[in-house]
């Protein structure tokens, strides 16, 4: 199986309901060419990129560094377009999260996590998710498609809308970090996360270094080379378990990238030292995997590699076949780790009353019945299948 054998293919909503194409989304060269064909100059691009994604314009009329008759031709062919909010949701800890319809009519789920001077965005890369990690809610939906570029940027534009940062204040952003951790595995979509990610990076615009982007993935091991070569981002790897036996259960991709492969690959990730280190993430499961032994077989597992492990409270959803470890074993596993000398913050759960926590995102009520909770299985088993 190549890495993207199991994705959805792409639906395309370039165009708005009349016919005029979206320019959210476009690489740089993209842009010149639909100015230039349309009859115009190729610095009209850089004029745009720098409305679009600088200033946060989707008005045409209101980018006065254009003559009118160019603003009036533009505002002929083009939209510079949002996804439709269907829910807004804002948790009492200050989350917040959106519930988007792109224009095919699907929905994806972002989350913004606000601190005291900064902020982290949420996104999603598919719609549903071609795994099913069994401690994951988003993992129990079919996938339905990729998100495109412009649907993955537009989620970071929403964002900016909603938080009033058009342009980005120089300092104290409350998007100032991007966590590509919504629904999806971003390396089975990695060609439209990867132009999605270039235009969120580009200095003259969105700007958001890749310091401060973060790309989470299951271990999709074929891709995760290209990525630090191409993106050079933060990586952070779902873990979970320290056993091909247990992963083999709980994340079934292990049973064709095996903890020996992905550890392979981790170690061989880009520009991986001591001052960019790998991330892996490790949900809490009470009895499953939160003894003191875990904990020592975790680092022995990541010996030589630069980590640091976020300990993750397993946060509950409708169907649910796991309970959060206690605080009491969280915190001997954590102490083990730590005295190990990788750093292991617990990570404290947010959103948690909007189901906006991780692993939570799309839940639609808090109670399945009989009919659901076996709809839900036979989805498990049918992406299963094909991962076999």
């Amino acid at each position: 199986m190549n890495a993207r054998s199991t994705a959805a293919p792409d639906v395309l909503p370039a165009a708005s309901a009349d016919g005029r194409k979206n320019l959210v989304g476009l690489s740089r060269e993209e842009l010149e060419a639909e100015v230039v064909a349309h009859g115009l100059e190729k610095f009209r691009a850089r004029q745009l990129w720098h409305w679009i994604y600088h200033r946060g314009a989707t008005d045409f009329a209101v980018m006065t560094t254009l003559a009118k008759p160019v603003r009036e031709k533009l505002a002929e062919a083009f939209v510079v377009q949002r996804p439709t909010v269907s829910r807004d949701q804002k948790s009492a800890d200050g989350t917040r999260k959106w519930l988007l319809r792109m224009p095919d009519g699907q929905e994806v789920e972002s989350v913004h996590i606000p601190e005291e001077d900064r902020g982290t965005l949420c996104v999603s890369s598919q719609v549903g998710c071609t795994l099913t990690c069994r401690f994951c809610h988003t993992g129990t939906q079919r996938l339905v498609r990729n998100l495109t570029a412009p649907e993955i940027v537009a989620q970071v534009m929403l964002a900016r809308d909603a938080l009033d940062e058009w342009p980005a204040p120089p300092d104290g952003r409350m998007l100032s970090n991007i966590v590509m951790m919504g629904m999806g595995e971003p390396l089975f979509n990695y060609e439209n996360v990867a132009k999605a990610l270039k235009i969120v990076m580009d200095g003259d615009g969105i700007a958001i270094s890749k310091r401060r982007i973060t790309l989470s993935t299951s271990g999709v091991v074929p891709m995760m080379k290209r990525c630090g070569e191409e993106l050079n981002v933060n990586l952070a790897v779902s873990l979970h378990a320290v056993t091909d036996e247990l992963r083999d259960i709980i994340m079934p991709i292990n049973r064709k990238y095996p903890l020996r492969e992905l550890m392979d690959a981790c170690r061989n990730y880009p520009g991986l030292n001591n001052a960019r280190r790998i991330t892996f993430e490790y949900v809490m499961l009470k009895g499953i995997n939160d003894s003191p032994a875990d904990a020592r077989a975790l680092v022995n597992l990541l010996k030589g590699i630069p980590s640091k492990i976020n300990l993750i409270p397993f946060n509950p959803w409708p169907g649910a076949p796991y309970e959060r470890s206690t605080d009491k074993a969280i915190q001997v596993f954590g102490d083990i780790v730590n005295h190990a000398g990788y750093a292991s913050p617990v990570r404290t759960p947010r959103g948690e009353d909007i189901m906006a926590a991780c692993g939570q995102l799309k839940s639609a009520s808090m109670r399945l019945s009989a009919a659901d909770r076996a709809a839900m299985q036979k989805v498990i088993e049918e992406k299963d299948a094909a991962l076999a």
